[in-house]
């Protein structure tokens, strides 16, 4: 493969870190239930085409995510991965309790900007959910774990339509004070465009949140993904959510659509002279074979413009 044609741009990072969502986030909103077996393949063969984050699953309540039932099943299956860092999603301190048991050493909480949504996918208000990530996050830290704090609805809410930059800062500096290592902004329905990223970016930076503990979550309603990943790079973000063939939405947001597929980005960040240390034949392979497994084509344009080209 000799495409894309490298062209660098100036004033971009020389690396970005892809954190790879496809596993948990992408398989989530599945209606039918995949093997724990297949899971723990995908994730393998995500990380043999050189991903170092795969967010491996979510120790929910078997209710609320019937998906992610088999979290404790799927995690040992994964320890055979030196060198990649599999994080995992927690609501609450059983959560916690559940995967600490099993030797997480990454965690991620999930927080909303808006008052809607933390009602729909918390059943609380934002300040009460803050409240229940409090003891999470300080009993992670004290566990030496990492933590990552997801804020969804950060650019639009389908209830509440435009989300003020503010309001977002607010709740952005509280997962941070609580002693977040990492925040994740998160465009839950794809209405982000450029300027407003940028927006966003430098408020948090005026209040005090590095951009070097920033990483940006962007799905690809409206076709802006990619514009808006080009954006935060712009202004230094160098970690961004991706899942592998653009799998996933959002089970409590009706109009969010899939995640950036990883292979769009990573065409993009080639062009770009961006590393990444991802085998792109390799990784389109592995979503080739989780389409297979699915039962249905991979929504990623750089996955059927490939795969399409060997076949």
């Amino acid at each position: 493969m000799t495409l894309p044609m490298v062209v660098p741009a100036q004033d971009l990072p020389a690396r970005v870190r892809i954190h790879e969502v496809g596993a948990r986030d992408g398989l989530q909103n599945e209606k039918s239930v995949v093997a724990t077996e297949v899971k723990a393949e995908f994730v393998h063969r995500l990380a043999a085409a050189g991903l170092t984050t795969i967010e491996a699953t979510s120790f929910v309540h078997p209710k609320w995510v019937p998906q992610l039932a088999d979290a404790e099943a799927l995690f040992p299956m994964l320890g055979d991965l030196d060198g990649v860092a599999l994080p995992v999603l927690v609501p609450n301190e059983r959560g916690l309790d559940r995967a600490l048991a099993l030797g997480v050493d990454r965690i991620a909480v999930f927080a909303s900007a808006t008052e809607s949504f933390a009602k729909a996918n918390l059943n609380r208000t934002v300040d009460e959910s803050l409240a229940m990530f409090e003891p999470v996050v300080a009993r992670a830290k004290a566990d030496r774990a990492h933590v990552r704090g997801y804020l969804s609805m950060c650019f639009g809410d389908p209830w509440e339509g435009a989300v003020p930059v503010h309001q977002v800062v607010r709740v952005s500096k509280a997962l941070m004070d609580m002693g977040c290592d990492e925040l994740s902004l998160g465009d839950t329905i794809g209405v982000a465009t450029p300027a407003h990223v940028q927006a966003l970016l430098a408020e948090l930076n005026e209040e005090g949140v590095p951009t070097s503990a920033i990483g940006v979550h962007f799905h690809d309603t409206y076709g802006q993904a990619l514009s808006n990943t080009l954006a935060a790079l712009q202004h230094g973000v160098s970690t961004v959510d991706a899942s592998a063939g653009g799998l996933g939405g959002c089970p409590y947001a009706k109009s969010a659509t899939g995640n950036l597929a990883t292979e769009d980005l990573v065409w993009m960040l080639q062009g770009l002279g961006i590393d990444t240390g991802v085998d792109l034949g390799q990784l389109t392979a592995t979503s080739v074979w989780m389409a297979g497994q699915l039962g249905r084509p991979s929504p990623s344009r750089t996955v059927r413009a490939l795969s399409h080209q060997e076949s």
